[in-house]
């Protein structure tokens, strides 16, 4: 009795990639210049934010030497 309703079901690895396939279906993917100008914007703000934290690095290092020196 109890075997005939476990029969039914699918096993839960067939279920979770059934459930994958069906939301890669709903995927919008970009088109190339849409993706080269985002790849471009993402190493330009990259590039600048670790240009930033390179300046501050210093500036505190400089300051922190400074402080100790006295």
């Amino acid at each position: 009795m109890g075997d005939s309703a476990k029969s039914d079901k699918k096993p839960k690895p067939v279920v979770f990639w059934n459930g994958v396939k069906t939301e890669f279906k709903k995927i919008t993917w970009p088109d190339k210049d849409s993706l080269f100008k985002q790849s471009i914007a993402v190493v330009v703000i990259s590039v600048v934010v670790g240009a930033i934290i390179t300046v501050l690095d210093f500036a505190l290092q400089y300051g922190v030497d400074f402080i100790t020196t006295l």
